[in-house]
């Protein structure tokens, strides 16, 4: 009758919803696997990068269900957020009506795809429901003190309309959504206290084995620890100390200058006593209107303007003038830097240009004299310490803990440890989002919504204001309120977070998505996490990944879950490319995932994804492979279609290795179980699963070369094709699925147990051993598998050719390596 993909996949995925085959419940006489892809945006359909993550999700899940595992393997949609907010925009519709319509929509692309979801742990975050709970998460970091709210200089993206934390900020100074320019504003807003937990993110990446070297190492540069010392330099004038921040206390007496970034507090003092006000004004006005990119950047323009006040420096004394300057920046360190153009290029290139002398106290090693009137660049390598007091003549690299503790011990600053990441910027300007449950009081200050009255629901009567401002300030039905504390009136806090709170421990409502009582049951938590597998891409590296393993340890903290870890392994998939670009609407060169699934099947799309290439690597889309793909399963589908009879009478029964005397039969006998070890090993142990493929396509192979002429080959017959349909299924389910029950089989075989290898199928029966003479190859042999070293030896010495090439030669000795070789050491 021919492969009927539509009928046969619309048939299993029926079966399997009405069945409950893939409902999971708590069994602790079950080892657990919760196997995870990142939940996707609601901001359109899915496309062929959802699609290559979520066949890579459902083949693992698949086959630990069959390995006798019991798997969690739930799916949602990240609904809240600019995504969904922005595409809701772009096509005039409500972001409620446009995100509700995708979620359903998408669902049914995953249904469609054949993915064994439990659909009823689904969770959007968009949803009252699960909102209520990330609202009662932020009230629970109040309490702690890892909520809270100041004036603060902030990532503004203009697009987008919102501001956006430093993780957002990408490719240096970009937002990562629409790629618009950051600028910089002073806004009141809310943080999470994410740097208290900087060391541990930073200590326990080593407690992950499982994840790719790549994203813990951008993990750690992002933490970014560096050890160095605080001091401050005095400022005579105002009667304060200047803190600053140094890695290279070796170069404290080489101090020239100070400058500070336009956003320090001490500015605006300066201005108000400057005779010059305006031009601080004017320059601190232009810097901060430009890009943190252009500001920073690597050869840039270093502007700066004197100050008209000085600092001192407390090592020796001496007054340095005090600048403000471009390339400094708040966020980083302590807004203030100390000046050493000989041995920083930055600092170099600014004195350079305004003047400032450059002092050497950092010699080369090799003797090479530097002058600071001549020289060219500054010298940033290690070197031996000049013009540097009693340090001098000490190498630079032994000079910088032995200055750190000597500054300690003389009062001039303190060892310190700093972290580049900083506070997790949560609020947002935009509508799309879970309100923040706070409401602010005229006499009360800041009060936190009682747990009882959650959630703070967004009102969704609401039309969005032109270029995606938030309504919510202007709707005053509802941000006029009364206060939880005294009774009197309150206005509601207008902003929204951010969607990666959202994000951050989603993982652990699909543990209990059910309950009213929690945003999850603690004894849920406690069995299923943490997260055994975690699939999604690498963008993500430095955004959700850090946010999701903060939010955890935050909840250990706290007494939650068991666990500080979410995640035990991760695996970052490549994209899918076309014509050797990524997929793209505007390069035209998108592949809709709907299309390919009506033409070919979802069991030909998810053959072709997972065998194209290896899981981490970019899958470079074929026209020519997906044919390949359905091919191959129409091959498959004749092969037991043909031989439909024969195989309904064969006997289901496994015949021993010992038990098998023909050659042929031992030969496909040693295939099916070296198929079913080597499939098992690349799934689970190597997650390689296109060369898994290769080798279910070798036994396919193998089974139509095959002529059974008895009984026996009959049986052996049988056994092979349901090992291969039992193999494949993981990734192609419903033809496999249909297969399985034309042979009359029952259960479904996504309820069937995967098979165990023969271990007695795996030995060859004979091995080629190849004689070496002083190392170099002088001849091959064919002999039984298995021979000890002594019995190989005596085998390969006592053939009358072996004898005949080495008689007359003394032999010094021989070395033996069992199934592989013989080298005879001989004279020369």
């Amino acid at each position: 009758m021919g492969y009927d993909f539509p009928t046969v996949e619309k048939k299993w995925q029926q079966y399997w919803e009405e069945k409950g085959v893939f409902h999971v419940e708590r069994d602790p006489g079950k080892p657990k696997f919760y196997c995870l892809e990142m939940f996707p945006y609601p901001s359109g359909a899915l496309h062929m990068g959802h699609l290559r993550n979520y066949s890579i999700g459902d083949l693992l899940a698949r086959f630990l269900w069959m390995k006798g595992f019991n798997v969690l393997h739930p799916m949602g949609f990240d609904a809240f957020g600019l995504p969904a907010e922005n595409a809701a925009i772009k096509y005039g519709v409500h972001p409620h009506q446009w995100t509700w319509q995708n979620i359903e929509h998408m669902t049914d692309q995953l249904k469609r795809m054949g993915c064994s979801y439990d659909w009823r742990r689904r969770v959007e975050s968009c949803n009252p429901d699960y909102y209520r709970w990330t609202q009662w998460l932020f009230l629970q970091f109040f309490k702690k003190g890892l909520a809270y709210r100041k004036h603060a200089p902030v990532n503004w993206c203009s697009d987008c309309q919102t501001v956006l934390a430093n993780e957002q900020v990408i490719d240096g100074g970009h937002c990562w959504r629409c790629h618009t320019p950051v600028t910089k504003r002073a806004l009141e807003q809310w943080f999470l206290r994410i740097t208290d937990y900087a060391q541990e993110l930073l200590d326990s990446l080593e407690e992950l084995p499982g994840w790719p070297e790549r994203v813990r190492v951008m993990q750690e540069n992002w933490i970014g620890r560096s050890e160095g010392v605080r001091l401050a330099f005095s400022v005579p004038e105002f009667g304060e100390a200047l803190e600053t921040f140094t890695t290279r206390f070796d170069t404290i007496f080489g101090v020239t200058f100070l400058a500070l970034a336009p956003e320090h507090p001490l500015v605006e003092k300066i201005i108000a006593r400057s005779p010059q006000a305006e031009k601080l004004r004017s320059f601190v006005r232009e810097v901060t209107a430009e890009s943190e990119i252009d500001r920073t950047a690597v050869g840039g323009e270093k502007k700066g303007i004197f100050t008209g006040y000085s600092a001192v420096n407390p090592v020796n004394g001496e007054e340095v003038p005090l600048y403000i300057a471009n390339y400094i920046l708040m966020e980083y360190g302590t807004g203030a830097i100390m000046g050493v153009p000989a041995h920083d290029q930055r600092d170099f290139d600014f004195a350079r240009k305004f003047g400032i002398p450059v002092r050497v106290v950092i010699a080369p090693a090799d003797g090479t004299k530097l002058d600071g009137n001549t020289m060219s660049k500054a010298f940033e390598e290690p070197g031996i310490q000049c013009n540097s007091g009693s340090f001098d003549g000490t190498p630079s690299q032994e000079a910088i803990p032995r200055m750190a503790a000597w500054a300690e011990e003389q009062g001039y600053g303190v060892r310190e440890v700093n972290f580049r990441i900083r506070d997790w910027l949560i609020s947002r300007q935009r509508f799309w989002g879970a309100p923040i449950p706070v409401v602010y009081c005229d006499d009360c200050g800041i009060v936190p919504i009682p747990e009882e009255q959650l959630p703070v629901e967004l009102p969704m009567e609401v039309q969005l204001l032109e270029g995606g401002r938030s309504p919510l300030p202007v709707t005053d039905s509802w941000v006029n309120t009364t206060c939880p504390k005294c009774g009197g009136p309150a206005r509601r806090e207008t902003d929204t977070m951010d969607t990666f709170i959202c994000s951050s421990w989603y993982f652990l409502r699909y543990t209990s998505p059910w309950t009213q009582e929690a945003p999850f049951l603690k004894e849920d938590a406690a069995y299923w996490m943490n997260v055994d597998q975690y699939i999604g891409g690498i963008e993500h590296a430095c955004l959700h990944l850090i946010y999701a393993r903060f939010f955890t340890k935050v909840l250990a903290d706290l007494g939650y879950v068991s666990v500080r870890e979410p995640f035990q392994n991760l695996l970052t998939q490549g994209m899918v490319i076309k014509d050797g670009a990524k997929m793209s609407k505007s390069k035209g060169n998108v592949v809709d995932p709907d299309e390919i699934i009506s033409r070919y099947g979802a069991d030909t799309a998810r053959l072709f994804i997972l065998f194209a290439s290896p899981p981490e690597r970019d899958l470079d889309w074929s026209d020519q492979g997906v044919e390949g793909a359905h091919r191959f399963l129409n091959r498959v589908w004749r092969l037991v279609e043909d031989s439909l009879s024969l195989l309904r009478d064969a006997r289901r029964q496994r015949i021993a290795m010992s038990d098998l005397e023909e050659r042929e039969l031992r030969d496909l006998k040693r295939i099916i179980h070296r198929t079913t070890y080597r499939v098992s090993k690349d799934i689970q142990e190597e997650m390689q699963f296109n060369t898994a493929v290769a080798r279910i396509m070798e036994l396919a192979n193998a089974l139509g070369a095959f002529s059974a002429r008895d009984e026996r080959g009959r049986t052996l017959f049988r056994e092979g094709v349901e090992t291969l349909l039992t193999v494949l299924s993981p990734f192609t389910p419903h033809f496999c699925e249909e297969l399985w029950s034309m042979l009359g089989n029952t259960p479904c075989l996504a309820e069937t147990p995967w098979p165990e290898a023969d271990e007695e199928a795996l030995v060859e029966d004979q091995v080629t051993v190849v004689l070496q003479e002083n190392g170099k190859l002088r001849d091959r042999f064919e002999i039984p598998a298995g021979l000890s070293a002594e019995e190989l030896r005596e085998r390969i010495l006592e053939t009358p050719q072996v004898q005949e090439r080495f008689r007359g030669k003394e032999i010094l000795k021989v070395i033996v390596v069992p199934n592989k070789l013989v080298n005879v050491v001989v004279k020369k």
